[in-house]
């Protein structure tokens, strides 16, 4: 058959229209999640710089305590989208209750640690004593949002692998309105202080927790699935998730180990290192995006037993990655010098900056082949070999990154090493598992 066939083109529409349905939504829901932060700080920054450091240091350890958990969207998105693949929707939505079951134990267990230990995490964070008891207050309170925040995720992941991701936009932006709401009327017209904040971040969560769990649970009852814990199946989503914890750590590592290079540079190189993280992990929920549609497209190819479907998708994810990554470097190239005084004025880390900010930009189509395959891996349900593929990235990074000052490099050659020798890696690892055909796995559950 011909590659300007009929057939093939109305393949490609298809594939097309899939990527787009799926991705769109997933950015918006993703842009939605950080701000969460940003009206915590906007409105306890009025309230004194203590209270606001304080909420910085607790806040940087929930993210940190959240994200080592992503896996559970990850893992669960994969092995509902495969039941769906087989037509077997009673026994997707039971994985999915799986999930989310293990979410809220992981998330008791996460409560049960943070709160007697609160002030010694907040003290080897960093926190100054004027700023610790606010730090405190806020983490010990906001802890108690932990098991609705994964819950979250996890029924997010369920959602995704349903093919729905309309539904998470919308509950974002809801939890968003209300998290920004309860916070003003908790912390001024109640007269909490950061106290309020922290309370009305947990309500959020939880609302948007109850949200999910009322589509699920409806689901599952219209479809015969059970609603009570399966240790069984929770145990198979525990390890399904532990590859992926591993990837997750791994990348929490190169990023850490690049903040603490970059922060014995000096105190201009570290200013432009936070703001061009800052910049990168804006540009990562772009990409991350069609990352999410892959998830879910490439496990109900395969669950339905239909690999070429499923390459032929990852092959065409690929290009919208490529295309991607190619727009994204050149509005950073373009938009460099508006973007810089949005963060700063400050003529050192301007110049530091200015470099930096062009190696992001040209190496963003690696990034966008990068995010593409690892989703496709992901929904082919191949953690061990990301795990694996991740810890082979670090080995690489780790060492280049330490000597870089050594050898007398700055923030430019760091950058270089995050974004082309880190990159550039995983694009090598994650390019030969693709090529190989081996993830393509097919059947409702990866054998």
């Amino acid at each position: 058959m011909s590659p300007a066939s009929p057939t093939t083109r109305a393949t490609v529409r298809r594939h097309d229209r899939e990527i787009i349905a799926l991705a769109l939504p997933a950015f918006g829901a993703l842009v939605a999640e950080p701000l969460f932060l940003m009206a915590d700080s906007a409105i306890v920054g009025h309230l004194g710089t203590p209270q606001l450091a304080g909420l910085g240091v607790a806040a940087a350890l929930l993210q940190t305590g959240v994200n080592v958990f992503v896996f559970l969207a990850y893992a669960t998105t994969a092995a509902v989208a495969r039941r769906l693949g087989a037509d077997d929707l009673p026994a997707a939505l039971r994985q999915g209750l799986d999930g989310i079951w293990l979410a809220l134990i992981l998330g008791a267990l996460v409560v049960a640690a943070v709160l007697p230990t609160a002030p010694v995490l907040l003290d080897a964070f960093g926190a100054s004593a004027t700023a610790a008891p606010y730090g405190t207050t806020y983490l010990r309170i906001s802890a108690l949002g932990i098991p609705g925040m994964l819950v979250v995720l996890a029924a997010t992941g369920v959602l995704r692998g349903l093919q729905d991701t309309r539904t998470p936009l919308y509950v974002a932006v809801g939890g968003f309105s209300a998290n920004a709401t309860l916070n003003a009327l908790l912390v001024y017209g109640a007269g909490l202080g950061i106290a309020g904040s922290a309370w009305g971040t947990v309500l959020a969560q939880w609302g948007m927790a109850a949200v999910y769990l009322t589509v699920v649970v409806r689901a599952a009852r219209r479809h015969g699935a059970t609603l009570r814990p399966d240790l069984a199946g929770i145990r198979a989503s525990g390890r399904a998730g532990v590859p992926l914890l591993i990837r997750t750590l791994s990348l929490r590592a190169v990023l850490m180990i690049a903040t603490a290079v970059a922060a014995r540079m000096g105190d201009a190189d570290i200013a432009a290192h936070q703001i061009t993280l800052t910049l990168w992990t804006l540009l990562a929920f772009a990409l991350d995006a069609i990352a999410i549609a892959g998830q879910a497209i490439i496990g109900r190819y395969l669950g339905a037993s239909d690999a070429e479907g499923a390459k032929a998708a990852c092959r065409r994810m690929v290009l919208w990655g490529v295309v991607s990554g190619v727009v994204l470097g050149v509005l950073v190239a373009l938009v460099r010098p508006l973007f810089m005084p949005i963060f700063t004025t400050d003529q050192a880390v301007i110049d530091q900056l200015t470099p930096v900010l062009l190696v992001v930009a040209l190496t963003q189509p690696i990034a966008g082949v990068v995010f593409v395959l690892d989703g496709v891996l992901m929904g082919a349900g191949d953690g061990p070999y990301l795990a694996g593929a991740m810890l082979v990235t670090l080995a690489v990074f780790a060492p280049v990154a330490v000597a870089v000052p050594a050898l007398g490099g700055g923030l430019t050659t760091l950058w270089w090493t995050i974004a082309g020798l880190m990159m550039g890696t995983r694009l090598v690892t994650l390019a030969l598992r693709a090529r190989s055909g081996r993830w393509a796995v097919t059947g409702a559950v990866r054998a």
